[in-house]
């Protein structure tokens, strides 16, 4: 008997079949996947975390190009002499610290709750370098990134990245000439935990000046510059107690 295809039921049966069969095809995959997707992400911060202590395969002046996928957890281990998790007053040290989710510990903090602070202390060429972790607000969505300090509290190194600011504006955040402007300023001003700003009127195009908390704004990325200003300023703050600490051994 053939099927009346015209029938309002037959298009409600092959819709809801359809569903059933792409949503499991779907289920599939990401359940076969996770496991990949997970060891990704999990490479994926070894190398931000690397960039931003100058462990990279930069080959000229424009180029981000990460410790190749192969390399990167011998080079983590490597560089990255110990991490530690800073909850409220306890300070305690854990190899898989990098895994900690900011985007949790944001929420726990929300609630009321004391959040889990991961921070990274790597050693490279003699110098030891503080690696802490970073997430805001951009236009559009979320940006986060990591900034190494040394033992004055100068940068040494940023990685910036975001989830979907606009081409060629605010995603330029994460293009080598913008984040390379970063090194060499304190996250101090004075006695004050000032971060730096990403500033309009700065003036300094060349970013010469390195003692004035600012680097130069990406053009026609207002939003995006002022949301990593507060990202910048509110995570050196969250681990200020700690920084004290490396402040006050020199």
């Amino acid at each position: 008997m053939a099927v009346n295809t015209d029938k309002n039921s037959y298009t409600v049966i092959f819709a809801a079949v359809m569903v059933v069969i792409v949503g499991s095809l779907l289920a599939f995959f990401a359940s076969s996947l996770s496991e990949k997707i997970k060891e990704n992400e999990r490479l994926e911060k070894q190398q931000n975390i690397l960039y931003a202590m100058g462990v990279n395969e930069n080959e000229d002046e424009g180029s981000v190009n990460f410790v190749s996928t192969d390399r990167v957890a011998g080079e983590f281990q490597k560089y990255i002499t110990e991490q530690l998790v800073i909850e409220g007053d306890q300070i305690t040290k854990d190899d898989n610290a990098y895994l900690i989710d900011l985007k949790k510990q944001e929420t726990v903090a929300k609630a009321g709750k004391t959040r889990k602070l991961p921070l990274f202390i790597g050693e490279k060429d003699g110098s030891k370098y503080y690696i802490i972790p970073m997430r805001g607000k951009g236009l559009w969505d979320a940006i986060w990134g990591f900034v190494a300090l040394d033992n004055n509290l100068v940068v040494q190194g940023v990685y910036f990245d975001h989830k979907g600011e606009t081409p060629g504006l605010g995603a330029n955040i994460k293009q080598r000439y913008f984040m390379d402007d970063f090194i060499g300023e304190s996250i101090l001003d004075g006695t004050e935990y000032a971060g730096i700003a990403v500033a309009k009127g700065n003036n300094d195009p060349t970013n010469e000046i390195k003692d004035d908390n600012e680097v130069d704004a990406l053009a026609g990325a207002t939003i995006t510059g002022n949301g990593l200003s507060a990202m910048i300023k509110e995570s050196v703050n969250l681990y200020k107690s700690y920084l004290e600490s490396i402040r006050a051994k020199n």
